[in-house]
Order: C-alpha cells, then structure tokens, then sequence
C-alpha cells in the first residue's frame, strides 16, 4: 500500500511501498483526516496495523459496524481493549458476519465473545453492509474496506479517517439505533442534522435505505461542472447512470473504472457507457476492485459502503460521507490514475454496440 501524509517524507516514516495521506487541521499532529488504499498483491498489511493502532489508542469506547471479519489480530486487539476497561460493541451481517462464523479461517466473533464484547447482527434483514468503526466518540473510520484479509490485502480498497466529534456523533446514532434493532426502513431519515464543517471543509454523511443516497449522488454527479471520476464494485443504478449520461453529453469530462465480473451481467451499467462513447475501463485485479468512490471536479469526494446499486439504495444498511475538500480529492484521483493505468479496455465483442 502506498503511503502519503500530506507533505512528511516517506523515508521518515520508513514506509515506502506503502499508502495513507493527512489533511490539516490546526491541530497538535496537523491532521484531521486520513485516507489509505490497498496495495493488491504485496506482502503487507499496513491497514490493519493503523486499524489496531487506533484500538490499542482507544480509552473509553469503540463502535464497530461491519459486514464481515476475518482480521485475528483485531480480534486480539479488541479483547486487549475489553481487559483494560474500553466499551467495545460490534454490529454485523447475521449471514455474511456471524452466519459465517464456522467456515474456514474464521473464529474471530469467539474470541470477541469470550472475551465479553457483545455481538449482534441484523437477524435476517437484507444486508449490514455498513463499514465504519467509532473510537471514543472522536474518530470515524470508515471506507469500503471490509475487515477481511481478502479486503485489507487482495481488493482494491479505501479508508478515510475522519477526526471530528460532530461526525463521530452522527455515526454514533446511527449505531445506536441499529444496536437497538432498527434496520432498513424502518429508521427514519435525520438526513438534514448529517451536514457538519470540519475545519472549513463540508462533510455530509448518508445511511441507506432512509436518506434516498442514490437520489442525492444523482444530483450531485448532475451538478458537474467540469468531470466526474468513478471507481465501481457494482454500478447498476439507472438513474446514477443517466445522470453521467447527461453530463457526458453536456461536454463534462466523464470517466469510470468497473470490477470486471460485476459489469459484464446484464444489469451493469458498463455497457451503456461504453457505446455511449464514455471513456471506461474494467480492472484487472484477480480479487475485486471494491472501490465504490465518486470523485466530482475534483473537489468532492463519495466513498463509504454503498454500492451503485438499487439494493444498496432501497434495501441493504449502507453508510455513505461526502467530503468537499479539494485535498481529499487529489489523493483519490491519486489513487484513479493508479488503477486507470492497469485497467483494460472492455471487449468491443462484449459490448454489441448498436
């Protein structure tokens, strides 16, 4: 994973070969947020040693809402954070998280549960897909990295750490009301408190299903003014994808990167792209590209969980942040022309334009 942090010397911090980037923020370290990305295919595993920094740093508490888990050495992490007094509570997927407790490699929810920390799931709703820890009520960690060794160490992935008590408090609640079993729909949306400033930069936070997200990034990517960057897990969403559409074709400068397996169904939007005359590639990961960013005139950022997807939108828990920060957005269209540059051209064959 290649590491930056803001202008600190790689050779300082003994990690070249590796990837994390610091925004300002007039503090004591000078940095409020951070983002990471995944190296597929070295031998390091620089995420989850940032991620155990921040329990073994964590006095009073820690949220973690997560789809699935495999990471032993967090497990290990959060019972040393149980022994010395930190409240430690995890949300997962009753199917992908707990429901797999038994397969091979697994065993993690044991040790968090011997250890006393409890565990709950969504008892059969459609996905916890949501992907963001809460340390101390001050620190959001989030992203769509799964806490899996695939999602640290083989697919294409993103963190952003976000140092704010306003953020952490939105996340915070939305926790609280899934700990409390309030899934999907039935939560109501508080859409309208999730807007903060950090430090002069906007952040918007959105959950799915109650804050209409795919509505919102359509108006958001309709609002270009000059490009939108995407990089996509699933895009499958017709009105995300008419909204680029339209923008493509009002002269923005649209470009796009697809996991391969995903945008060959017949639902992917890849298609329409491409004999749309869109400028698109699919990735050449063997793993997956998980990467579900937007990146918009290259001042906005989106990445968090939520999958361009209808399911996403109207079914599964999903947790979304928006960021208006020119900085943050350098580092991800950093991270664009990295994978743009090992990315393919989809197969003409393939794509029977008409």
């Amino acid at each position: 994973m290649r590491v930056f942090w803001g202008l600190v010397l790689l050779v300082v911090l003994g990690l070249s070969g590796c990837g994390l980037f610091g925004g300002e923020s007039g503090g004591e370290s000078g940095r409020w947020w951070e983002v990471y990305f995944t190296e597929p295919g070295r031998p390091n595993a620089e995420i989850v040693s940032r991620l155990v920094g921040y329990i073994d740093s964590s006095k009073s508490k820690i949220d973690v809402a997560a789809f699935e888990f495999d990471l032993g050495v967090v497990a290990q992490a959060l019972e040393r954070a149980k022994k010395r007094g930190v409240a430690v509570r995890w949300l997962t997927d009753d199917e992908y998280g707990l429901g797999a407790e038994n397969k091979p490699g697994k065993g993690q929810f044991a040790v968090l549960m011997r250890a006393g920390i409890p565990v709950k799931t969504d008892k059969g709703q459609d996905l916890m897909h949501n992907k963001f820890i809460v340390f101390d009520n001050k620190i959001v960690w989030t992203g769509s990295t799964n806490l899996t060794i695939n999602g640290t160490q083989k697919n294409n992935n993103n963190v952003i750490v976000l140092k704010s008590k306003e953020l952490a408090g939105i996340f915070e609640r939305q926790f609280d009301e899934m700990w409390r079993g309030e899934f999907g729909a039935s939560r109501l949306s508080t859409v309208e408190s999730q807007d903060v400033v950090v430090n002069n930069t906007r952040v918007r936070v959105l959950f799915s299903p109650e804050d209409k997200v795919a509505e919102k990034l359509a108006g958001l990517i309709s609002g270009a003014k000059k490009s939108v960057r995407f990089m996509a897990f699933s895009f499958t969403h017709e009105g995300m994808g008419k909204a680029m559409l339209s923008r493509a074709r009002a002269g923005v400068d649209v470009q796009g990167i697809f996991e391969t397996r995903g945008s060959e169904t017949q639902y992917s939007e890849l298609r329409q792209f491409y004999c749309g005359g869109l400028p698109v590639r699919q990735d050449t990961n063997p793993s997956a590209f998980h990467h579900k960013v937007l990146v918009i005139d290259g001042e906005t950022v989106v990445t968090g969980s939520f999958n361009f997807s209808n399911n996403a939108d109207l079914r599964n828990d999903e947790n979304v942040v928006i960021l208006f920060n020119g900085d943050v957005a350098k580092e991800f269209l950093g991270e664009f022309n990295v994978r743009w540059g090992e990315s393919r051209q989809p197969s003409k064959v393939k794509m029977k334009c008409r």
